[in-house]
């Protein structure tokens, strides 16, 4: 009996790893799985997240509800749950299709709740219950560690997945991987159990400590919400304004998750550097996050994870100072839970509708400033703060911080540095204001607006920016043309005066797509049908020709209106204005079209980070194979910095019966001033006359490389990281 009391803990340790980490394995699992069926469309994937965040809060509603029984019967219902969500294994999506026409928000939370609804609630049930079961186990001992191991868990799961799972399984594979996962938790959860309290002493802990007021409830929330909200701001941010790159996304939510790791536990160091370092931090480092530094992009990136931790350290640490008795466990993670989940609504759903910009980000940047504890950083300043006069104090602190502030706005002020002068002047006020929360805040709000909040501001009111869930457009205007931003990313520039219907970036007339819709006529004839997915700024509609019947397919409506209602650009008016745009994922609405309804068709989704990849796969090309004629064209466009796409097509195209030969088309003076670009495209067809006409009208078409294994990327197996231009030598990009 004393070796399996002494291994108590580590039975207990290893079921909350194995838990967290299925739960974090799950999501993107269920995500590559429903990615065909529906699509990357906006609605579909804020449902997704909204079930997620659903279940995760129900299942901690689940495990608070439990604490009512007693040990026993917890562990006979909880493993009565296990069991009966074992008969959704293999874990997979339901077997029904969404009816035509049917709306994402009401049908998407419908299909995954079906597909891995008891699932998800029982496993995420596992930390807050598995703890208080530990507690009752060791006679009261402190079960609030075991939730560092629950995110060491998550963040094992959330790197896995990428880095290990997709990169070496099938979806098959990976669907019994997570069954089995699943099978052993029971066997674990159900060896918990037999180490809980046989007696009355069981319910022993149920009522020892006072409930906690409203107010401590509030406060538990906030300091759970701003760290989620932060962590979705920060990427947001990394991935629009400061560096765009693949998997970006699992910094911070890694950094999210290990900060629980550091921060629950017995430590007056963290809490002092908290309460100390934390509004230093904030002063000097908030506002350089916001600026948005492209020269030092990959400094301004670590700055912001830097940022991030350290403020998910400080609130979870003040959370961890705050938590209540063990016998209040299951109350205390379902507020957390709450909390966590309206960061994510805040930042994830509803920031995209509210604001142009990430104004998300330096809001929550306040709202830590507000929470964390602070401590004078001068003793004497600190006594100062705590007089008698401190209302006069403050009333002349907000008058210098305001003379600040309009002396930062002018360069007749303080000259060309007018702007970094009094940012400097700001921040040491509000190194002084340090201990008192009001002057601190004001402080650091005018620290926020100088650095980079008032150029946000300006552009916000000079409406050339807007924002959807696919990210924020800015419309910049320059004396020789205008361009469209996705952050760092150029979606499209339109020269000025007699060039402006002149294809510029990627789309040349020396481009590879450039060749082939000027080759257009002489391959299809005068009536060619084109189609092209993606619209930008709708540059490719210049080289329609009379009598040719075109088709943009484009998923984000935002950029509709920029292109075609807004007036910035003109491309689409002056030169196809009756054209019809089909507006939702192309491989679906593709599905949709009548059989050989293009003769050429562009694929032209591909030039940011974020690579959709149910477009790339062996199932998609068969797809485009069904509306692309015969003898017909498909050009893709692979033009990408992080990623090696020619292997992913070539392979998968290749075992879809396409054929293909490639250009890469780096411009030449004359072209780079007018805002040419390198650009790399295939052009695939069944057809080998078709490919040879092609290929004879221009000497840079180069036979396409197939891979070794021929075999791409398909909707059971694709991995980004495997396409890395790292693991690719011979396909270096430069522009």
């Amino acid at each position: 009996m004393a070796v399996v009391a002494r291994l108590t803990p580590a039975l207990f340790v290893t079921a909350i790893l194995l838990g967290s980490f299925l739960l974090f394995l799950v999501q993107p699992l269920i995500a590559r799985m429903a990615l065909p069926r529906l699509g990357g469309a906006p609605a579909v994937w804020n449902s997704a997240m909204l079930v997620y965040q659903g279940l995760l809060l129900a299942g901690y509603a689940y495990a608070h509800l439990l604490r009512r029984l007693s040990a026993r019967w917890q562990a006979a219902v909880h493993l009565a749950l296990l069991a009966i969500a074992a008969g959704w294994l293999p874990i997979g999506l339901a077997r029904f299709s969404l009816p035509a026409g049917a709306e994402p928000a009401l049908w998407v939370p419908w299909l995954l709740v079906a597909s891995i609804g008891p699932l998800f609630l029982a496993v995420s049930a596992q930390a807050p219950l598995l703890q208080r079961w530990f507690s009752l186990s060791t006679h009261g001992r402190d079960p609030y560690a075991l939730y560092a191991a629950s995110n060491i868990g998550s963040f094992a799961g959330l790197i896995a997945y990428p880095l290990l799972v997709e990169p070496l399984l099938t979806l098959g594979d990976q669907r019994l991987l997570w069954s089995a996962g699943y099978c052993l938790l029971l066997l674990l959860v159900a060896v918990c159990g037999t180490r809980l309290p046989r007696t009355g002493a069981a319910v022993a802990l149920e009522h020892i400590s006072p409930a906690p007021s409203g107010t401590v409830c509030i406060r538990w929330m906030l300091l759970a919400l701003v760290p989620s909200g932060l962590m979705l701001a920060t990427t947001t941010f990394l991935t629009t304004d400061i560096v765009a790159g693949p998997l970006v996304w699992v910094l911070p939510l890694g950094i999210y998750l290990l900060s629980f790791t550091v921060a629950f536990r017995e430590s007056a160091l963290i809490a002092e550097l908290s309460a100390k370092l934390m509004p230093v931090l904030l002063l000097m480092f908030g506002a350089t996050m916001i600026a948005g530094n492209h020269q030092l992009a990959y400094v301004n990136a670590l700055i912001g994870l830097f940022l991030l931790f350290a403020v998910c350290v400080a609130c979870h640490a003040r959370l961890y100072a705050l938590r209540p008795a063990p016998d209040r466990l299951t109350g205390f993670y379902l507020v957390l839970a709450l909390g966590g989940m309206l960061g994510g609504v805040f930042a994830g759903l509803l920031a995209p509708l509210l604001f142009d910009w990430t104004y998300e980000y330096p809001l929550l940047i306040l709202a830590a400033g507000a929470l964390v504890p602070q401590l004078p950083l001068f003793a004497p300043f600190g006594a100062i703060w705590r007089s008698r006069g401190r209302r006069v104090l403050l009333l002349a602190f907000c008058m210098a911080v305001a003379v600040l502030v309009r002396a930062g706005s002018d360069p007749d002020w303080l000259g060309a540095m007018h702007t970094q002068f009094a940012f400097v002047l700001v921040a040491l006020l509000g190194l002084l204001a340090i201990g008192w929360r009001p002057p601190y805040l004001i402080a650091l709000a005018a620290g926020l607006y100088l650095f980079g909040g008032q150029d946000a501001i300006k552009t916000s009111l000079q409406g050339d920016r807007t924002r959807s869930y696919f990210g924020i457009y800015t419309v910049s205007d320059g004396p020789d043309a205008r361009r469209l931003a996705h952050g760092t990313t150029l979606h499209g520039i339109q020269l000025k005066g007699a060039r402006a219907l002149r294809p510029t970036t990627y789309y040349q007339a020396g481009s590879g797509v450039g060749a082939a819709l000027q080759a257009s006529p002489m391959l299809f004839g005068a009536a060619a049908r084109i189609g092209v997915v993606g619209l930008g700024t709708g540059t490719l509609a210049c080289y329609a020709r009379p009598g040719q019947h075109w088709r943009f397919f484009e998923i984000d409506p935002t950029v509709v209106r920029i292109a075609r209602d807004s007036g910035a650009f003109t491309f689409l008016r002056h030169c196809t204005p009756n054209v019809p745009i089909t507006l939702g994922d192309a491989r679906l609405r593709l599905a949709e079209s009548a059989p050989a309804s293009f003769d050429l068709l562009v694929l032209d989704a591909f030039s940011s980070d974020a690579v959709p990849i149910h477009l790339l796969t062996r199932e998609a090309f068969a797809g485009y194979g069904r509306v692309v004629a015969p003898k017909g064209l498909l050009l893709v466009h692979i033009s990408n910095r992080f990623l090696a796409l020619g292997p992913v097509v070539a392979g998968a195209a290749a075992a879809s019966g396409w054929q293909g030969i490639r250009m890469v088309h780096a411009p030449s003076r004359k072209e780079r001033e007018e805002e040419g670009a390198t650009s790399d495209w295939i052009a695939l067809s069944r057809s080998p006359e078709t490919l040879a006409a092609l290929d004879a009208r221009n000497p840079h078409w180069r036979r396409l490389t197939m891979p070794a294994d021929r075999a791409g990327w398909s909707d059971d197996y694709a991995s980004v990281v495997r396409a890395l231009r790292l693991f690719h030598p011979a396909e270096a990009w430069a522009d």
